[in-house]
């Protein structure tokens, strides 16, 4: 097995330090919280630039959290690990003796470990079964949910969380093949889910399971009720001065962030009155309006960072 720090490329890692530097600063032992730790890259890194920064990392993957502990082991107590979901920041944090933090770090999505390891269950194109699970000590499977859900959930999870236009058809072919057999092989559902979208549609876009693993994913993993949880506390832990930065990878967390943040950087102060008061200010500002991208050197490097904001 090869060691964490040669397997991985953090998204937009500079841009990250970048943007969480100057609430780094703000005082002599600062804190920081990375919620999806993964395989600790914007960890080690922040944590090599800063030489009196704890981080405290999360994550749900028990397998990302072993070895992303074995590459942070050099910072001793200046790393401290947490194998939670990351929508217990609050708890979390409270944990390790802490009322504020400086910064909040999330990267969301599938990590580059579930990506990579086939066995999870999360890649269409090679063949395993369908678990799906960051967490794979609890939780639904993928195969539950296919094969198990009623046939307008599944529809309504294809069209909420995949954006699937042909989520009828591909629930109804589902339903027809797991009345023989339980449908679990990757790569049977992926070819399923080709044979029920029109050959025209199939000519661009990628792989026409993209869209549905992609729904079954968010479900097994109640992706964005999390983000929806956990955005609102880490804003609340954040000390004066303190900043969010968060990674997404697909439209759907990209728009919880967004409304997420313009709701805590609007004034509540009524439309019709001709000052802002006190009482309604809002408490943060927004560091960048709209999202920062990736630069194309980035995307050259590093293809995962093609769909960054």
């Amino acid at each position: 097995m090869n060691d964490a720090s040669t397997q991985h490329i953090s998204v937009m890692l500079d841009r990250c330090i970048e943007l969480l530097a100057p609430t780094t600063l703000l005082n002599q032992a600062p804190v920081i919280v990375d919620c999806t730790l993964g395989l600790g890259g914007h960890t080690e890194a922040l944590l090599e630039r800063f030489p009196t920064l704890t981080v405290i990392g999360i994550d749900r993957d028990p397998i990302a959290l072993e070895r992303a502990s074995a590459r942070l082991a050099r910072f001793g107590d200046r790393f401290k690990a947490n194998h939670a979901i990351f929508d217990r920041i609050g708890e979390v944090v409270v944990s390790h003796g802490f009322e504020k933090v400086n910064g909040v770090l999330f990267d969301l999505g599938v990590s580059s470990i579930q990506l990579d390891e086939v066995d999870r269950g999360f890649s269409y194109s090679q063949d395993a079964p369908l678990d799906m699970r960051m967490d794979r000590t609890r939780g639904i499977t993928a195969s539950e949910i296919v094969n198990t859900y009623a046939p307008g959930a599944l529809v309504k999870i294809l069209r909420t969380f995949g954006e699937e236009k042909f989520a009828t058809r591909i629930v109804e072919n589902i339903v027809k093949a797991r009345a023989k057999a339980p449908l679990n092989p990757t790569q049977e559902l992926a070819a399923l889910i080709k044979e029920s979208i029109p050959a025209a549609t199939r000519r661009t876009g990628g792989n026409p399971a993209k869209r549905t693993f992609q729904a079954l994913r968010i479900e097994a993993n109640d992706e964005l009720g999390a983000i929806t949880r956990a955005l609102p506390v880490a804003l609340d832990l954040l000390m004066v001065g303190g900043r969010v930065v968060v990674l997404s990878f697909q439209s759907l967390e990209d728009r919880i962030v967004k409304e997420i943040f313009t709701e805590a950087t609007t004034s509540g102060t009524p439309r019709d009155l001709p000052i802002d008061l006190p009482e309604f200010a809002a408490k943060f500002a927004l560091v960048v309006r709209g999202s920062v991208l990736p630069s194309e050197a980035e995307i050259a490097a590093n293809s995962r960072a093609q769909s960054v904001r």
